[in-house]
């Protein structure tokens, strides 16, 4: 009886922040959902922080964070709970895009704005999709590590979570941007995001590879994960890494301490979420998808702010 009970205390206090209340100038506040993923990845807590910040500029706004800790099914029902609660809009970053696809589309139909955020759904069943361009961003790695290496380099491939439309983007873009170069793949991972899977597939690469010129990873964590595992190995010294998020506290500072000889900038899009979701709920238009630019942050670029990509 506890757990039911705690299940309807939950359902009641969520129902509660769709209420139409107003604030001190008498303006109506909008509840905003925010369905997240998971917390274990810096650049997603990056993301929560640039959503929050940029709605308490807003005192008509208020956010409501969900946590799916990496769970499909949890974050699913995250998103119909929202429904529930009558939620003005929803931002989702969905962890995976076939299985989010059906709720996203469910919020859509019942009439409440829908951003989806960095990884898209499937269908059309959605307000607005706000994210880089993870093809670009994975050939212009590939092209940067294509003038940095010789025709029969060895690279390892450490892939994002390929059931996640980010990751097969990275992974498609890379091998556009190394065709024809003689640049072997020889090992390749799904470290699912997560620097500790990265190290651990790092040193199995490491273990099989007696030559590895370099290190691609779909993450600067899971970069980060494969220098270490290298450099435990006393090996890092052979090889060169490349990584994607360019956090100024993370992929950047790794650029600077000479962690990494590249980063690659995914913004979280945040800000731009919480622009969108004002404008829609202000009865403006929005385009269905909103490309944000990207930058490559070196040794030599990074003091600078990088280099924009083309």
């Amino acid at each position: 009886m506890h757990r039911y009970f705690l299940t309807f205390l939950a359902a009641v206090l969520l129902a509660g922040c769709s209420r139409s209340v107003s604030n001190p100038a008498g303006e109506k506040v909008f509840t905003v959902g925010m369905s997240q993923c998971n917390l274990g990845e810096p650049w997603r807590v990056q993301m929560n922080a640039d959503i929050e910040a940029a709605a308490k500029k807003h005192s008509n706004l208020r956010m409501v964070f969900k946590d799916a800790q990496n769970d499909t099914l949890k974050q699913r029902a995250h998103i119909e709970e929202l429904v529930s609660a009558g939620v003005d809009a929803i931002i989702v970053s969905p962890k995976e895009s076939q299985p989010l696809t059906e709720p996203v589309a469910k919020a859509y139909q019942a009439k409440i704005p829908v951003i989806v955020l960095d990884r898209a759904v499937q269908g059309d069943d959605f307000t607005c999709f706000i994210g880089a361009d993870n093809k670009k961003i994975g050939k212009a790695a590939g092209e940067w590590l294509r003038n940095r290496l010789g025709p029969k380099a060895t690279v390892v491939e450490l892939k994002g979570l390929m059931t996640s439309v980010p990751g097969q983007d990275r992974n498609q873009g890379f091998r556009a941007g190394i065709e024809g170069s003689g640049i072997h793949v020889a090992f390749e991972a799904d470290m699912k995001w997560l620097e500790p899977d990265a190290r651990k597939e790092m040193e199995s690469a490491l273990a099989r590879l007696s030559r590895i010129d370099a290190v691609y990873a779909h993450n600067d964590p899971g970069a980060h994960g494969a220098y270490l595992a290298a450099k435990a190995a006393n090996r890092h010294r052979e090889m060169i890494f490349v990584g994607i998020d360019a956090l100024p506290h993370e992929g950047i500072a790794y650029v600077k301490q000479g962690i990494l000889n590249a980063t690659f900038q995914y913004p979280t899009g945040g800000a731009e979420a919480i622009e969108t979701v004002l404008k829609i709920l202000g009865g403006q238009q929005v385009p269905k998808t909103i490309v944000l630019g990207s930058r490559v942050f070196t040794a030599e670029n990074a003091d600078q702010g990088g280099e924009s990509l083309p």
